[in-house]
């Protein structure tokens, strides 16, 4: 007889689809049992306003976690980012795959980069974290830019570049190399230009607290290099009380002397989204080896930021 097939509740997105479609293999793989992928459709999926007006926080999560509260899917797999950093008691994530690349990249025309980009170029993204760093990068090199906020999937978005509407838009490395489109990047951005958002490229994996099976056998997809390293990036965004349509960038990384892991290394930033004001700090401690020491990490940089005046650089969400 063959074992029950486990359903994972999954985005109708292209990109939720492919991601969802490979954590499903890697589950089928250590559990011996088939995976059925369920699709549910969020508000942020439906919506059409900008994600900074409807919340950002938790849009493309809460119909995932009410089909795992009601058993109607086993497991889910959610894009870390859009994570609310508070965890519901009743629902556990249970792996953390290791991260794919963090780095957001553009997409322009005629293959230019960041840099040669033209006087007064229009660059189309929804984020006002990305905003935030590019509008930064411009005043200091000297030029402008004009961002311009924009949603819609990849396709939607890469089209705006080809119809001659935009000069470029700026998206996730991750995203594009799961579906396959990494070949269309123009430029990768350095995360010395841009920073990330916490939690950026890596998958998260959740399913019912009380599935003590199931979390085993999930967590042996969990790589604990990524586990500490999101932990931080997130701890620090909780820190700050930002919700993940902030204009928060943030970055852990691991500090290695050859082949041994010697540091995690800490990067924050918050801005406004003109550019004109950026908070950028810094920290470096041993790797955390508890979710206690990963989280310390973040909350002792976001202390540092908050010193620094970036409150006062998030809008009235900070209050």
């Amino acid at each position: 007889m063959t074992e029950k097939a486990l359903r994972l509740g999954t985005r109708r997105s292209k990109l939720a689809m492919a991601q969802s479609g490979q954590v499903a293999e890697a589950v089928s793989q250590v559990t011996g049992r088939p995976v059925e992928l369920v699709e549910i459709t969020t508000y942020g999926d439906v919506s059409r306003e900008h994600l900074a007006q409807i919340g950002g926080t938790g849009v493309f999560v809460a119909a995932l976690r009410e089909a795992l509260a009601r058993g109607e899917v086993d497991f889910a797999v959610h894009s870390l980012k859009d994570l609310p950093t508070a965890q519901p008691d009743e629902l556990v994530v249970a792996a953390i795959p290791v991260r794919e690349d963090p780095r957001d990249v553009m997409i322009t025309r005629d293959g230019l980069k960041l840099t040669d980009l033209p006087r007064g170029a229009r660059i189309g993204t929804g984020s006002p974290r990305r905003m935030a760093q590019l509008n930064a990068y411009a005043r200091s090199h000297g030029t402008d830019i004009e961002t311009v906020p924009i949603r819609g999937n990849v396709d939607t978005r890469i089209g705006y570049v080809l119809k001659g509407e935009l000069d470029a838009v700026v998206l996730a490395a991750a995203g594009l190399n799961r579906i396959g489109r990494s070949d269309e990047v123009t430029d990768f951005l350095s995360v010395d230009t841009v920073l990330p958002a916490p939690g950026q490229g890596a998958l998260a994996i959740e399913c019912a607290a009380d599935d003590a099976e199931l979390i085993a056998a999930l967590a042996e997809l969990d790589d604990p290099f990524t586990r500490a390293a999101v932990t931080a990036e997130r701890s620090l965004l909780a820190a700050l009380e930002a919700g993940c349509s902030a204009p928060v960038g943030a970055l852990a990384d691991l500090l290695a002397d050859g082949q041994i892991v010697k540091e995690m290394r800490l990067r924050g930033v918050v801005g406004t989204t003109d550019g004109s004001t950026l908070v950028q700090l810094s920290t470096t401690g041993p790797v955390p080896e508890t979710h206690e020491a990963a989280m310390a990490l973040g909350r002792e940089l976001a202390t540092e930021m908050l010193a620094q005046g970036a409150a006062g650089l998030m809008g009235e969400r900070a209050q």
